[in-house]
């Protein structure tokens, strides 16, 4: 099992480009099977989570080829296993997202009850419920979703929790239902609006993604499209804190920051100074002056829980106390234990974890647990003394794109140990 080994201690410094953005591509390539035409994607992350949702496509009958310009054309117009297994599911939640397309345009589904990260219960009742609604037959049987319906009816859902992929896969399902489907409580997250915007670019009619109220009027089919990939807030988030925690100074090339303000706002707060521009980012932090900083985690508009955990570190090594509170899900505190092992002082009661700033880390070997958590251990070990070795990185590919080359361009010292 491969392994990434840090010397800490080297302030990073310098530019990158940000990676296209795994939870916006993902949702995308699941709405590819509402349509028989060809779409080109640009800008595609080269992910596991994206290899996985290939894998599914895959084995469905899809079409998956790469252009001259590195651009990703998927084809779903022969699919002959409208089928999710097993042993793909098992690996990212996100496979539920195919549910609602195959549904849509095939009329049935069967998919693996999904997996993922073991952080807590992210339950698939609002996904089942809601289509339901749109008039698809749904039984559970031995550890898959069959769903089936002749022809799905537009109608009114509310949603009665705030659930991303939930958001994401009824809009896709709604997209070919007859008449109208009007979403409430719905998601607001950038990536919902990413998708709203890829299906419309198809000849889909959405309206209000973004707000509390997604409104859309069914067509009969989609068409071809080219659509680029936004940048990745997530990860654009993890190499700031990466420069801050290091006390450096790094530019982010090709980010958004406007869909950035509730990351770079608690930075600014830490200490950070940051600057802006219509296509960038950048960072600088002074030395031994990280402030200790407050977190509540919330949906969009609010501070990411991906971001959570890269988070703690920075407040690890602040000049005070902080408390980071999880709201979105539950046992997400699992890196904790691990950085505590570094040297970060640190406490977990329920949803609470009470952070006291320290003066330095040690390395030390540790074991990642889920995707963001994987992501606080490198960051902790960037800044550490001395030498810490991340196993269990599988996890880190998931969601983050030569993370170490990334890393080493901006001078840090991180190498991928081979299993």
């Amino acid at each position: 099992m491969e392994k990434l080994k840090i010397i800490g201690g080297n302030k990073l410094s310098g530019s990158i480009s940000c990676s296209g953005a795994k939870n916006a591509a993902l949702p995308m390539l699941a709405a590819t099977i509402l349509t028989d035409k060809p779409v080109t994607f640009k800008n595609l992350p080269y992910l596991q989570d994206i290899t996985t949702m290939f894998e599914i496509l895959g084995s469905m009958g899809a079409g998956i080829t790469l252009n001259e310009n590195m651009d990703f054309i998927i084809s779903t117009s022969n699919l002959h296993d409208l089928e999710a297994r097993y042993e793909l599911v098992k690996t990212m939640r996100a496979s539920i997202l195919v549910l609602g397309s195959l549904v849509a345009r095939y009329g049935f589904a069967r998919i693996a009850l999904p997996g993922g990260c073991a952080i807590g219960s992210r339950p698939v009742d609002f996904h089942l419920s809601a289509l339901e609604q749109l008039g698809a037959k749904i039984e559970l049987k031995n550890g898959y979703i069959e769903a089936s319906a002749k022809k799905l009816i537009g109608c009114e859902i509310n949603f009665p929790g705030i659930s991303v992929t939930g958001t994401e896969n009824i809009m896709m399902a709604a997209v070919l239902a007859k008449g109208q489907t009007i979403l409430r409580n719905v998601a607001k997250e950038p990536e919902v609006e990413d998708l709203a915007k890829f299906l419309n670019s198809m000849g889909a009619k959405i309206s209000g993604a973004g707000t509390d109220e997604i409104i859309i009027d069914g067509v009969d089919d989609l068409n071809e499209s080219i659509f680029i990939i936004p940048a990745d807030r997530i990860e654009a988030g993890t190499y700031l804190i990466a420069a801050a925690v290091t006390y450096g100074k790094i530019t982010i090339q090709n980010v958004n920051a406007y869909r950035m303000n509730n990351i770079l706002d608690k930075l600014k707060l830490s200490g950070a100074l940051i600057e802006t521009n219509e296509n960038s980012i950048s960072l600088s932090m002074s030395e031994n002056s990280i402030n200790s900083v407050d977190i509540s985690t919330a949906p969009f508009p609010g501070f990411p829980t991906d971001m959570q955990a890269q988070f703690t570190v920075l407040n690890a090594l602040s000049n005070g106390s902080a408390v980071v509170t999880e709201n979105v899900f539950e046992n997400r505190f699992m890196h904790v234990q691990e950085l505590n092992r570094m040297g970060c002082d640190i406490t977990v009661k329920g949803s609470n974890a009470f952070v006291k700033g320290v003066n330095f880390l040690t390395g030390a070997p540790v074991m990642a647990t889920d995707l963001r958590a994987s992501a606080s251990l490198i960051l902790a070990g960037l800044c550490a003394d001395g030498e810490t070795i991340v196993d269990r990185i599988y996890h880190i590919d998931r969601g983050y794109e030569r993370i170490e080359e990334k890393l080493s361009y901006l001078g840090a010292d991180i190498t991928r140990l081979p299993g």
